[in-house]
């Protein structure tokens, strides 16, 4: 009686898994890019450059492993299951820096699809957390340690990205400056929110904005 339920709840587990991925392969947005790549001087300048900020290792399971899905399920389930705010905007600047992390190793391996794909879900992330903190400002919470982080952050997305311009193929590169302005603009609200409360702010080593 047992092993019969046992395997009944097994059965619908393994089937219930394979309907999600093939939902979410489904649901996916589809990029697709010429694999012809242009070397080209731009961004070099900017990969000596020292940004105070290490992004945090990515994990060994990437966008294009076949358990993807399952580890991006468990990424809404922690953020869903976090309450606190503050928390929640740690989350997002994390899961923000090891997708930018992935991204950046896709365009190596010529992935170039579905790394721009997790480009652009690594700044919409680090947007999101900087719509957190401001909200947790303006209620009245110190936020500034993490607006410092964040500012260094945006600037560390705006390195990595210079330096995917020169391995991306050409036709994937307006769609990666567009995706690079979320970091831009994250910069310049954390500055200005810096200065607002008298906290020192984290210099630009990019062009004046």
């Amino acid at each position: 009686m047992y092993r019969r339920i046992l395997l009944v709840a097994s059965t619908l587990v393994f089937a219930f898994a394979i309907l999600f991925t093939s939902v979410l392969r489904t649901a996916s947005v589809k990029y697709v890019f010429s694999q012809e790549t242009e070397i080209q001087e731009e961004g070099q300048e900017n990969e000596s450059m020292e940004i105070d900020y290490v992004l945090p290792y990515p994990g060994r399971i990437s966008p294009d492993n076949p358990l993807w899905p399952i580890k991006a399920l468990r990424d809404k389930l922690w953020l869903m299951l976090t309450s606190n705010p503050d928390r929640k905007a740690e989350l997002k600047l994390l899961f923000a820096d090891k997708r930018l992390a992935m991204s950046k190793t896709l365009f190596e391996r010529d992935k170039s699809e579905i790394a721009f794909s997790t480009l652009t879900k690594a700044e919409k992330y680090l947007e999101e957390a900087c719509a957190i903190e401001e909200e947790s400002r303006q209620k009245g919470t110190d936020t500034s340690e993490f607006l410092t982080t964040l500012s260094k952050a945006s600037l560390k997305h705006r390195q990595i990205i210079d330096e995917i311009l020169t391995i991306a193929p050409e036709d994937a590169k307006p769609g990666i400056r567009r995706v690079q302005d979320y970091s831009k603009e994250v910069y310049n609200k954390t500055r200005n929110a810096l200065r607002e409360k008298g906290v020192p702010i984290v210099e630009n080593p990019f062009e004046s904005e």
